[in-house]
């Protein structure tokens, strides 16, 4: 008798990906997030609420604010427990340590599955404290609250979190939907200058691979976004947040199933470069980099005319960017950056590539020589020189 037996079925999920505008979400008037919140059939919902160091500092008061409009919508919402203040900015993700604690404040509030997660900050804290909500029972209700260009224009919109492991980029996380996430423009007044330009090199990778005219008006406008042109800025983050979010939702491939990440243009050097300057270069400016160096290695395979790439090299320098860092010259360290590109989805190495502002496409293979020729002539261009 054969025992051997196989069973297969294939099943599906349907997931509500969230995205909201405002300014000031934590104003009692603004209903947004207490419309997020839904108490269980029992009781009221459990919230606990995470910030970015960062954030406290430019907004000493933010905790009272909390506090106040939980109190204002008592009869449907309680604090699980203290609000934490968190490490910001990237070398929170370095440390798998760092989770501990926050685990351990999720595991003290007691929270379930119907419970909220609520992280206040940029990306960094986003990605780290929403990986802590997807792993404590499997998964609890994540809302991510974004203060910074970055997350407002890429970071906070995806479905992905994680930390830094292994001198790799994200290699510990998982993918899972936030409850929603807010874009709340009341927090970028009190970014610094380096954090407020950071978000809009995302804002023009996003912009080359899928709308021509986005990235005209942006190019045009470059110059009073760098000076913080509030009302110009605000539209470009939103409209690089919509791009971002409709990939996802539209785009096939949300948990990143397929051997392609077009969102990720420009990612692979950037993702090498943050590791190799111990994260000093900040992703927004890494981004700009990484931009810099497949645009320009796209103009000397000639795919890329002279025409867009330098409209595209004005662009990111009118925006207030500089597109080289002296760690690119130790190649062959960067270039590991494309084997760990491949290592993570696996399958054939894919780099997407533009050959049109507004039309992107994949190639399989990096000449290492052209590549070279292209990290030297963005140096020459870093020195004022003329190729």
């Amino acid at each position: 008798m054969n025992h051997h037996k196989y069973i297969e079925h294939e099943f599906s999920l349907s997931f509500k990906h969230r995205l909201f505008f405002t300014e000031d979400c934590l104003n009692s008037q603004d209903e947004t997030l207490s419309q997020l919140l839904s108490p269980p059939a029992s009781g009221k919902a459990k919230c606990l609420f995470f910030i970015d160091n960062g954030v406290h500092a430019n907004h000493p008061k933010i905790t009272n604010r909390i506090q106040q409009y939980i109190n204002k919508y008592s009869h449907q919402l309680t604090l699980a427990g203290p609000i934490e203040i968190v490490e910001s900015g990237e070398h929170l993700k370095n440390n798998p340590r760092h989770m501990e604690p926050i685990l351990q404040s999720i595991n003290d509030a007691k929270l379930c599955r119907q419970s909220y997660v609520i992280a206040i900050g940029g990306g960094a804290l986003l990605d780290t404290i929403g990986f802590g909500a997807a792993m404590s029972h499997r998964g609890i209700r994540h809302i991510r609250i974004a203060t910074t260009t970055l997350a407002q224009a890429d970071s906070a919109i995806g479905v992905k979190n994680g930390i830094n492991a292994f001198e790799k980029k994200n290699y510990l996380g998982t993918f899972a939907c936030p409850w929603a996430v807010i874009n709340d423009a009341s927090f970028l007044p009190t970014l610094s200058d380096e954090d407020w330009i950071s978000g809009f090199s995302e804002a023009v990778k996003v912009a080359l691979l899928k709308d021509k005219d986005f990235y005209y008006a942006l190019s045009k406008n470059a110059a009073l976004i760098q000076s913080r042109n509030a009302e110009i800025a605000h539209r470009v983050i939103s409209q690089s947040a919509y791009l971002h979010f409709d990939h996802i939702v539209a785009g096939g491939d949300p948990f990143e199933l397929m051997t392609a990440r077009p969102l990720d243009f420009g990612h692979w050097s950037a993702h090498k470069l943050e590791q190799m300057t111990n994260y000093e270069l900040k992703h927004g400016h890494a981004v700009a980099i990484g931009l810099a160096l497949d645009l320009t290695y796209a103009n000397k395979k000639g795919w890329l005319n002279n025409a867009p790439y330098q409209d595209i090299i004005s662009c990111l320098k009118n925006l207030g960017f500089n597109l080289y860092h002296p760690a690119m010259c130790r190649t062959n360290e960067l270039f590991n950056g494309l084997q760990e590109f491949q290592e993570h989805l696996g399958g054939n190495l894919t780099i997407s590539m533009i050959n049109d502002i507004g039309n992107s496409f994949d190639v399989h293979e990096i000449d290492l020589a052209i590549m070279e020729q292209s990290i030297k002539a963005l140096k020459l261009l870093a020195d004022h020189k003329v190729e």
